[in-house]
């Protein structure tokens, strides 16, 4: 499997309205809320798997348990415990998230005729429907980023799946602070998502 380096996505919320509101809101109230540092992930470029260039492929919506479709940063200390990243949050919804640069690494491939998201117009042949099932830093015995993404491909044609697949993906942390940790899922991310394009070309 071929895995490309790449960066998070940082997103920083500054500007000087924003400093001027949070100066004037100190100023009147003694003091703030902390700014959350804001997360993207990013989307490799894949270049596995024969070229479908006929196929109008959708990336459905993600879906997972309510601990994974929001805006916090998963860290599992221990089976069965949760907590989250203090002081972090992805840039929306992590399934969004995920749909987005899913949907960015299937068009960046160029192996298929027209790739996008549900109001944008397709004439679909086929569907990508995720299921989130992992997507934690797990720090019990060192720190992992641990990411597991349960796939079927749908013929929109005639409402059958094809067929489904689990990818899962690892990468360590290196390093501290909140970089670190997302930079790790990112990392993680990115070889799930490249392994998801071949096979889904593979699949059609």
């Amino acid at each position: 499997m071929r895995r490309e380096q790449g960066s998070l996505r940082r997103i920083v919320l500054s500007g000087v309205m924003l400093l001027a509101l949070g100066l004037s809101g100190c100023a009147l109230l003694g003091g703030g809320t902390p700014q959350l540092d804001t997360y993207d992930l990013s989307a490799p470029t894949a270049t596995e798997g024969p070229r479908r260039g006929h196929l109008q492929v959708l990336i459905a919506e993600p879906s997972a348990l309510k601990a994974l479709d929001g805006q916090n940063i998963v860290i599992r200390p221990s089976p069965g415990v949760i907590q989250y990243l203090k002081g972090a949050q992805w840039a929306d919804r992590l399934p969004k998230v995920v749909q987005a640069r899913l949907a960015e690494t299937f068009q960046k491939s160029g192996r298929f005729g027209g790739v996008g998201r549900p109001g944008e117009g397709l004439a679909i042949d086929y569907q990508v429907i995720v299921d989130i099932r992992s997507f934690e830093v797990k720090v019990e015995h060192g720190s992992l980023a641990h990411i597991q993404l349960y796939v079927r491909i749908l013929n929109d044609r005639d409402g059958v799946v094809k067929t489904s697949k689990t990818f899962e993906a690892n990468a360590p942390v290196s390093g501290a602070g909140n970089d670190a940790y997302v930079d790790a899922l990112n990392a993680a991310f990115r070889e799930a998502a490249v392994a998801i394009v071949g096979w889904s070309a593979a699949v059609m």
